[in-house]
């Protein structure tokens, strides 16, 4: 089974290469974009059968290691 977590940063934490980003993004002519945020893919397979059961151990592996869940958060998808 394939996993994909996407982790962004929470709401009101600033996120500064989103800033950088967006600050360029204007500079180069696209002054309308706004609000842009950074965050980060982490695909993986894993061996289990059950969808259940791999979404609780994706969620597992979320909280303990692939998201600091204090300033960020995470959507897991499974196929």
């Amino acid at each position: 089974m394939r996993a994909t977590v996407h982790v962004f940063l929470k709401p009101g934490v600033l996120d500064v290469q989103g800033k950088a980003v967006e600050r360029e993004l204007h500079g180069l002519g696209w002054s309308g974009v706004e609000h842009v945020r950074v965050g980060k893919t982490i695909e993986f397979d894993l061996a289990a059968q059950d969808k259940a059961a791999a979404e609780s151990e994706v969620k597992a592996m979320c909280e303990k290691l692939l998201a600091n869940t204090v300033i960020e958060s995470y959507r897991v998808e499974l196929a």
